[in-house]
């Protein structure tokens, strides 16, 4: 199984369970982090200032951004489907999470870090200076826990979580959504039985049925 469809495997069991619970408006071209401009129904005031205050300030220096942008694109490249994950914007969603869960802060700024000194040591340079080969040499040592060696454990550790963060990000994105030709629930209209099963067993609507379940406006 290729790595993007063993991604999307796992976040269809989390929208099957009702884990990623956010929606997308096919009308509106935005990203997993844009915010919605104002209170509704389902958003207390406090809670849109709240959002509007974190999407303000700023945790990843340049370098860092950069070099998650690289990270998540590796995770999830563009294919034939669709855009990958910095065209669905979920370096602004990482961005926001650490933001608004800040015990993932230390975890990705330290694993951010160590995999700068993993590449210093083997290559004698930062992570997104090395070649995309050489790259590859260094998330192959992290990205499968159960081949991995002991000394590789935080690299291990900070992969995971960057993954599944990407996965989350991507796939309630617009682009993501799409990939997964998910629509989540819609109203349908329901006509009634056939007209033939009612005649197979001599049955009817009465006039007050058809008016009242059958028959609705559209």
């Amino acid at each position: 199984m290729k790595r993007r469809d063993s991604i999307k495997a796992i976040a269809l069991s989390a929208i099957s369970s009702g884990v990623l619970l956010q929606s997308c408006d096919p009308d509106k071209k935005e990203t997993a982090a844009t915010l919605p401009k104002s209170a509704g129904i389902d958003r207390h005031p406090f809670e849109q200032v709240r959002d509007e205050k974190l999407v303000a300030e700023k945790f990843f220096d340049v370098h860092e951004m950069n070099t998650i942008k690289v990270l998540i694109d590796i995770i999830i490249p563009k294919d034939e489907t669709s855009g990958s994950a910095t065209d669905a914007g979920v370096h602004d969603f990482i961005e926001f999470i650490v933001k608004d869960m800040p015990r993932h802060q230390l975890p990705l700024r330290g694993g951010l870090k160590w995999l700068d000194v993993q590449c210093f040591k083997r290559f004698n340079k930062k992570f997104i200076e090395c070649s995309p080969q050489n790259q590859l040499s260094i998330i192959d040592d992290i990205a499968y826990p159960s081949t991995a060696k002991p000394e590789m454990k935080q690299g291990v550790t900070f992969f995971n979580l960057l993954r599944d963060l990407t996965a989350t990000g991507f796939f309630t994105s617009e682009i993501g959504l799409n990939d997964l030709g998910y629509v989540g629930n819609r109203p349908n209209q329901w006509d009634g039985v056939p007209q033939d099963v009612l005649d197979q067993y001599g049955l009817n609507y009465s006039d007050r049925e058809l008016n009242e379940t059958v028959k609705f406006n559209s």
